[in-house]
């Protein structure tokens, strides 16, 4: 295949359960981009033996002077991706949303829950996590991965250690909802589309689940600890963190 312009100018690989929806829909507004029907293709993970005319077929609807792309959450996670991504989008951008670790952890649980991927308790779920993944089962590296996904530099590390700072852009969750005609600048900017004005009515994609607000404290305490090492991390490497974090050092 030769057609590059019919293969993505850009990735958002994730975090699952860290804005993805959102970002999908606000891209899908801009007139330069084009997105495939469905939010997430999967190829350079679940659909890596299909053929590159598989993955290009997605946007063959693409306009001539459109930018391509497509966001897949289980990109970031996934330990073959980014050398797949590498081999066939050597210069492909990057769009990565950090959501605080343990919020996210506990949103994929009820997320698995109320899906039906997960029949455990919440911390029953948490403590399995391990013993699962050592299995190797392709099913609970994609749906039981709950504190595993929240590891957020070592899942980093992989793509750092093969594209070059400029192709990423690494964004806190929390202030691309908080902020989000900034963030929409600033993501513009990355992928140098032409501005647009952030749409005030564009409502928030895929909210998380409402049950974490429940979650006993001691449980989401446990956490914090167990993650701590990855929210100090993300802060010294770029410059953004929760608070929770600072109180914990």
């Amino acid at each position: 295949m030769t057609e590059k312009s019919h293969l993505p100018h850009f990735l958002g690989l994730g975090t699952q359960k860290g804005g993805t929806t959102t970002l999908h829909q606000l891209l899908a507004s801009h007139p330069q981009v084009f997105l495939p029907a469905c939010k997430e293709v999967h190829y350079f993970d679940l659909n890596h033996k299909r053929p590159v005319e598989w993955y290009a077929h997605h946007f063959d609807k693409a306009g001539k002077d459109q930018h391509c792309g497509e966001i897949t959450p289980f990109y970031l996670y996934h330990p073959e991706a980014p050398r797949r991504i590498k081999a066939l989008l050597p210069n492909v951008k990057l769009i990565v949303l950090l959501r605080d670790p343990v919020e996210r952890a506990l949103s994929q649980v009820f997320h698995a829950r109320k899906r039906g991927f997960e029949r455990l308790e919440p911390a029953d779920a948490l403590k399995a996590e391990c013993k699962r993944l050592a299995t190797k089962d392709p099913y609970s590296l994609q749906k039981h991965s709950y504190l595993s996904r929240s590891l957020y530099l070592e899942q980093l590390d992989r793509y750092e250690a093969l594209f070059p700072s400029e192709q990423l852009l690494v964004m806190k969750s929390e202030t691309f909802f908080e902020d989000p005609s900034g963030s929409w600048d600033n993501l513009q900017s990355f992928l140098e589309l032409q501005p647009q004005k952030y749409q005030t009515n564009m409502a928030k994609a895929n909210a998380g689940e409402p049950e974490g607000k429940t979650i006993d404290q001691l449980l989401r305490d446990i956490l914090r600890k167990k993650l701590l090492a990855t929210a100090i991390g993300v802060q010294k490497r770029y410059g953004f963190g929760w608070d929770w974090a600072n109180k914990l050092k």
